[in-house]
């Protein structure tokens, strides 16, 4: 794994940043936790939740998601105002108070910039479909119908149907990558770009300490529109909660234009204008070296590009080591990466995974060398659960054939008591039902339970802290000890030697370390077992070494 920079400022500033050894928190804000008694989680319950976050799970970061002004269609990243905070959430001056609060224990503040889209009540989008000759007009992407009358090309949106609404008092097509009621902003106008520029510039003033960029690889489309290919035998993600209709066709044309990375450095050159600030880059699944490419040909783009290649990889012992393997000899000198095994579009890590598999993912999350990204309630094994029709929030499932993503974002589960602590509100008017399993899964059921997920994640986080190793080591593979079932490497810095074994089946496994020393962590329990050259493993066990004697060179 490459980790030094061939521009010596460079290389000096990655291996200083405070998100390099960091771990950041998604809480998913309408579904953490309710401040004012609305039914509704808020930027209040979020500052009622930071000692949990800081001080009982230990993450360093809390990346809050969409708070701004919304109709609420897609979870709030359907901004109606840039600069507000959606009433619903709270207000600005709370808001001021939540970084206050959170940088008082230590703890780093991310903040959703959504850049490629806005809510059809923006006053932007009212006055760009208000006439053709408003000076806004161009602030969208507007076309004329093609020449049979029909949508300008035949892009299909992630939410179902065709990219493209007609507006009938303009007599034109607008583009919307997702629900009809969020028109693409058209980045190709100088104008859009200053604006949502100052945009990013109003909340980096504030004194957030990064941004996550949503859908980054979409700012820019191919500018002849031309038809994407047709997907023969089907292009289905059957990782991601896509409408079936998005699968149809190979999408070389509506995203991922190579204009895109000058737009994401221009970002990139506002964000350094605030030292220690940091660009958290949401990307589709890719090719490893296109994923690279996200980087910046000098570092000059985003710090750290999400690889969900990883997130859509089998897992599978031998499939799993050769992605990892992939995105480090891709990963550009200097470059450090972001995991996320689980986020707020995606089946749980614990539904996908199993319970077992589930905890050998969190010990890989917490000790690879990235930064690891966890999902709201994933530290507790929270899993998917149904959300009925007339209680769905995410209006991708209100579309013909869509599919919501409502089961993966239920209220995060505090206690055995009334609407598990997330709410004093009325269960029916709660932003989404509640787990049925949370009377038992529950933050203080586990912080009871030394063998609880939570209990695991606690101790797997104060492990990495304690090791400038998995903070902020060198990885390599130990190549005699990965076999079919088991996934290892090593992680050194200086002194601190660390070696991670993992276990991705339901049998036990005989590994051939050619170390010695003694389990600092085990999923299965174990902990203070010494460790031979020749080590067991149970079904479903990873386990964190505290290395004695180096590995011989692999």
């Amino acid at each position: 794994m490459q980790t030094a920079s061939t521009n010596p400022e460079t290389a000096v500033d990655a291996a200083e940043a405070w998100w390099r050894g960091a771990v950041v928190y998604e809480c998913h804000l309408p579904s953490f936790r309710d401040g004012n008694g609305d039914g509704i989680g808020d930027l209040e319950g979020l500052i009622a939740s930071l000692d949990y976050v800081r001080g009982t799970l230990g993450a360093d970061a809390v990346w809050t998601g969409p708070f701004y002004r919304s109709p609420l269609l897609d979870q709030g990243f359907d901004v109606a105002d840039h600069t507000d905070i959606e009433p619903i959430f709270g207000d600005l001056e709370i808001f001021d108070r939540l970084l206050v609060e959170a940088h008082a224990r230590g703890i780093q503040v991310i903040v959703d910039y959504i850049p490629n889209h806005t809510s059809d009540q923006h006053p932007w989008f009212i006055d760009s479909r208000s006439s053709r000759t408003n000076p806004k007009r161009d602030w969208y992407v507007w076309r004329d119908p093609h020449a049979d009358g029909g949508p300008p090309n035949n892009w299909t949106s992630e939410a179902g149907g065709s990219v493209w609404e007609w507006d009938t008092g303009t007599g034109q097509y607008y583009l919307h990558s997702h629900l009809k009621e969020q028109p693409d902003l058209n980045w190709r106008n100088p104008q859009v770009r200053a604006a949502m520029l100052d945009v990013l510039r109003y909340w980096l003033d504030k004194g957030v300490d990064g941004v996550r960029i949503d859908v980054a690889h979409m700012l820019m489309k191919d500018p002849e529109f031309r038809d994407n290919p047709e997907a023969v035998g089907g292009n289905d993600n059957p990782y991601d909660l896509q409408h079936p209709d998005f699968g149809s066709q190979l999408h070389l044309y509506d995203r991922r234009h190579p204009d895109t990375h000058d737009a994401l450095a221009e970002i990139r050159a506002v964000v350094d204008e605030y030292p220690g600030a940091v660009t958290i880059a949401e990307i589709e699944a890719m090719s490893w070296d296109e994923w690279a490419a996200y980087y910046g040909p000098a570092l000059n783009g985003m710090h750290l590009p999400f690889p969900f290649r990883l997130l859509e990889t089998e897992w599978q012992a031998g499939r799993l080591r050769n992605e990892l393997a992939g995105l480090y000899a891709a990963m550009p000198a200097g470059g450090w990466p972001i995991i996320a095994l689980g986020n707020h579009d995606r089946l749980r890590l614990a539904t996908r995974l199993g319970a077992a598999q589930a905890r050998v993912a969190a010990v890989l999350m917490l000790t690879v060398a990235a930064t690891p990204c966890l999902l709201y309630g994933d530290e507790l094994g929270m899993t998917d659960q149904p959300v009925p029709a007339e209680r769905q929030r995410d209006h991708f499932g209100h579309t013909a054939g869509g599919v919501s993503r409502d089961s993966t974002r239920t209220p995060m589960p505090w206690s055995a008591g009334y609407n598990a602590g997330f709410s004093s509100a009325d269960p029916a008017k709660l932003w989404l039902p509640l787990a049925r399993n949370s009377a038992e899964i529950n933050v203080d059921a586990q912080l009871a339970d030394p063998s609880s997920f939570l209990s695991l994640y606690r101790r797997l986080i104060q492990v990495r802290r304690a090791s400038s190793a998995l903070r902020h080591g060198e990885l390599r593979f130990l190549a005699d000890a990965c076999t079919d079932a088991v996934v290892a490497y090593e992680r050194y810095r200086g002194a601190d030697h660390k070696a991670v074994l993992l276990n991705l089946t339901d049998s036990p496994a005989r590994v051939q370390l050619g170390l010695t020393g003694t389990v600092l962590l085990s999923t299965v329990g174990g902990s203070g077992r010494h460790v031979e050259p020749e080590f067991h493993l149970g079904a479903g066990e990873a386990v964190v070494i505290d290395v004695v004697e180096r590995a011989r060179t692999t």
